[in-house]
Parts: C-alpha cells; structure tokens; sequence
C-alpha cells in the first residue's frame, strides 16, 4: 500500500510542470520548513510527505492541487480531496488586530480610494495564487501603480524567485497582503487593481471570493 501511495505520488509531481512543481513546494510551507522544501528534488519531495504525512500524504498533495487549479491531475489520479485538508488559517506573526492602521493605511495606489470593508473574510495565500495564475508580465506596474509597493522590493522577488513569473506575482500578493493586515480582503484588492488592464477574469475571481 505504502508504495502503492509513493508511487501515485511520484507520478503527480511529474505530471507538474516545473514552474508549478515549485509553486507546490511554495504552498507547502504551511506544513513543512522551507528550509526543508526549496532545495528538495521531485523524488526527495515525495520521500518528505511520506514520511511527514503517513497515510495521508495524497489528501494534502490534493488540497495543493486544487489551489494551484490542476483538478485534471485530482481526477487522472482519483487523488482523494477532503474539505479538512485546505482549510488553513493565515500565518501572520505582526497579524494582531490592535495594530489596525485604519484610514492611514497605504490601501491601494498613493492617494488612492480606499476600498470599501464589505468583505471581512481575508485573503488566504490560496486565493493570491489563484490571482497569480492569471496576472501578467507588467507584475511591476501593478505592484507599484495599483498596490503601491517599492520597485527595490519587487525586484528583490524576482531575485529570490528566479524564472518564476507565478511566484513574482504571488509574492508580490503576499508582500501586500503582509502591509494590509487584516484590511487585505477581495474587495480591497479589487478597488486597487481595478484601474489597471488585467485579465477581466481576475476581477471576476476577486468577486466571487467576495461571496464566500
């Protein structure tokens, strides 16, 4: 049975790309060091969540899965999913509600709207890589013009995350995110990225995640 499960494993994270194998490891550090994930091979991952997860390895690898979109492979595989295994809370150290920053916040742009608070639920790092999937290549632009971040910081990203557009987005997100506290909701970001031409499909996301 045990290898039965590592070898589905295995065959997962071939099946992945490598830009999305490392976007796997990227959402792993929920669960497991990243000192232990970035450098870790394909078949050392696998060994890893073994080891990690007895028995259950295949419930996590599918909650990742589904956040990084490939219900394809979820279904190739007949991986099971269970609801338990993707609810995960924010890791925040400074996530304290007495540090609200309320109105003198940076929100969006510089001398920008803020936007309005209607959505209390804060984005998780599996709803901005869902947004990351479908930002473009002018990242910088958004991030400085939309979400007023420092040009120094994003460039830092790309260092960090070398040929991974995904990540410099991602991490860019999370850079945001990080700034907003708990104000980072779908709907703040939404008034922030909304004077910016994006894939209309990224507003649409942000909306229903207004809904959950």
């Amino acid at each position: 049975m045990a290898r039965d499960e590592r070898a589905t494993l295995l065959e997962v994270h071939q099946a992945l790309p490598e830009e999305q194998f490392q976007s796997l490891k990227f959402l792993l550090e929920e669960r497991v060091p990243a000192g232990l994930l970035l450098p870790a091979s394909r078949p050392e991952l696998c060994r890893m969540l073994l080891q990690r997860f007895p028995g259950n390895s295949l419930h996590v690898t599918a909650g990742i899965l589904r956040q990084l979109g490939r219900l394809d492979l979820i279904q190739r595989f007949q991986l099971p999913l269970e609801e338990q295994t993707l609810g995960e809370a924010p890791r925040e150290p400074n996530g304290n509600p007495s540090d609200a920053r309320g109105d003198a916040a940076p929100g969006c742009r510089p001398g920008g709207i803020p936007a309005p608070s209607t959505n209390p639920r804060r984005l998780m790092e599996k709803d901005l890589m869902q947004i990351a999937q479908r930002l473009g290549r002018e990242w910088q632009e958004v991030g400085i013009l939309c979400l007023g971040l420092e040009r120094s910081r994003l460039e830092q990203i790309q260092e960090e995350n070398p040929s991974n557009p995904i990540l410099w987005n991602f991490e860019m997100l999370r850079e945001w995110r990080r700034r907003e506290k708990h104000e980072a909701t779908a709907s703040r970001l939404q008034s922030c990225l909304e004077p910016a031409r994006l894939d209309p499909g990224i507003l649409d996301l942000l909306q229903s995640f207004q809904g959950d």
